[in-house]
């Protein structure tokens, strides 16, 4: 709601932000096929991360959860890496729990 009730003042801001004209829209395509990219295709992948950074249904934004609502998106999202398959499957490292040696490695593996 804050959006709609703040566009005079958060609209010019976004479209400064982003680039775009006052009367652009954005139109969602979850179609894998079309995606492009200029990466190359024989450069090995160490490591790579995924940072949730929006709001999950059932829960709110980051800086306002509890504890165990942290845990609850941790969980729900451990459970969406499991399915995971083929060149997106990979190894779950938990920020906290995780053995000092792990941590080296993955440091050092960057």
């Amino acid at each position: 709601d804050s959006y709609k009730v703040f566009a005079d003042v958060f609209d010019p801001i976004i479209q400064e932000y982003h680039g775009i004209s006052p009367d652009a829209t954005h139109t969602s395509d979850m179609d894998v096929g079309k995606i492009k990219g200029n990466i190359d295709p024989s450069a090995p992948v160490h490591s790579t991360r995924i940072r949730v950074g929006r709001n999950i249904d059932g829960f709110g934004l980051s800086p306002g959860i509890t504890k165990d609502q942290r845990i609850g998106v941790e969980n729900l999202m451990k459970k969406a890496f499991a399915n995971l398959t083929g060149d997106l499957a990979g190894t779950y490292y938990p920020l906290t729990g995780m053995e000092e040696k792990v941590r080296q490695q993955l440091v050092d593996d960057q």
